[in-house]
């Protein structure tokens, strides 16, 4: 192999870099987010327990104890999306690293049948960074509606402690895709 054929091996070999250092970011970021759904079941769970500990069973607190199981049922669904969501981008991540090495093998082989080899596995890899994109789309709309279940019910409770004038002269914000009472 010549020098020229080297360098543009070289080169090809460190074009799946910018998908491998997306890969990373993905990762990070899905870890972020995964971490922080993992301190909000924990800080749920622990106001479930409190709550179940005391004497008083009133339909406030009832109402309460419905609201973060709801929560915890969907932040339950988030982590097993986020989870799968890293294995995802641990594949893709993978493939990239491999089209990488099969760039820099194949010319080597003298072969032409295996040129197609990391297109193939740089295809793989791209196909694996789009679905999990597609879950994080998922949950990103999943923690949307644990945002929207919380505040509607911090809503609901400051309409009880707010005086009724107060209620009646207040109108409501419009919020895209959302309906109101």
């Amino acid at each position: 192999m010549d020098t020229e054929a080297a360098i543009a091996v070289l080169t090809a070999m460190i074009t799946p870099a910018v998908l491998i250092s997306a890969c990373g970011s993905m990762i990070l970021s899905t870890s972020s987010r995964l971490g922080r759904v993992v301190d909000r079941v924990r800080a749920l769970a622990d106001r479930l327990e409190t709550m179940a500990a005391r004497e008083e069973h009133g339909p406030a607190l009832i109402e309460r104890q419905a609201s973060i199981f709801n929560q915890l049922d969907k932040l339950t669904s988030r982590a097993r999306i986020l989870q799968r969501c890293m294995v995802i981008f641990y594949l893709s991540l993978g493939m990239f690293v491999a089209t990488s090495v099969a760039i820099g093998v194949v010319p080597f082989t003298g072969n032409q049948r295996y040129n197609m080899v990391p297109v193939v596995l740089g295809l793989a890899g791209a196909c694996f960074l789009f679905y999990g994109s597609i879950l994080l789309i998922l949950e990103a709309r999943l923690a949307l509606s644990t945002i929207h279940g919380e505040m509607d019910f911090i809503r609901q409770q400051s309409k009880r402690a707010t005086p009724a004038e107060i209620v009646e002269q207040h109108k409501p914000h419009f919020v895209h895709f959302r309906r109101h009472e």
